[in-house]
């Protein structure tokens, strides 16, 4: 398997995003919140006259939303025919996957296990590939009742 894979940092976690499905990754400006959006949505933001939701990977995942430290950058993917840009705590590389995705090992957590699609070798070390609409979801939607858009 020669997948291109983005990997990033979330909470304290080393992660691959399908390169695939990331379109680009940008700094992130200005976020506005959005009255009555869930925890996990930061807000909005604009990137080339288009809005992308801006969500915040830790919330998303089900963890607190301590301040935790970042480089302001955010990986942004298409689903279901919308933008999102995903806060993670930093971005890392870009590199290849070197076999298909196995068993996420133990000890991870429940709220890990919901939006992992596996743990996967890589050119640069294992990391937990994540299943993007999963983690969109946010934490309140069980795995089985996730829509994956086509």
């Amino acid at each position: 398997m020669n997948q291109l894979l983005v990997i990033v940092q979330i909470a304290g976690r080393r992660c691959a995003l399908s390169a695939h499905d990331v379109k680009s990754v940008i700094e992130l400006g200005a976020i506005t919140p959005v009255p009555r959006a869930a925890d996990f949505i930061a807000g909005i933001a604009a990137l080339r006259s288009q809005s992308l939701t801006v969500i915040d990977c830790r919330r998303a995942i089900g963890f607190d939303a301590a301040p935790w430290p970042t480089d302001d950058r955010a990986a942004v993917i298409g689903n279901g025919g919308h933008s999102y840009a995903l806060m993670v705590d930093g971005i890392e590389d870009i590199t290849t996957a070197t076999g298909e995705p196995g068993q996420v090992p133990g000890g991870f957590g429940p709220e890990w296990s919901r939006i992992a699609a596996g743990m996967i070798e890589t050119a640069t070390g294992p990391a937990l590939l994540i299943d993007l609409p999963a983690l969109i979801a946010g934490p309140d939607t069980p795995r089985g009742e996730i829509e994956v858009a086509a």
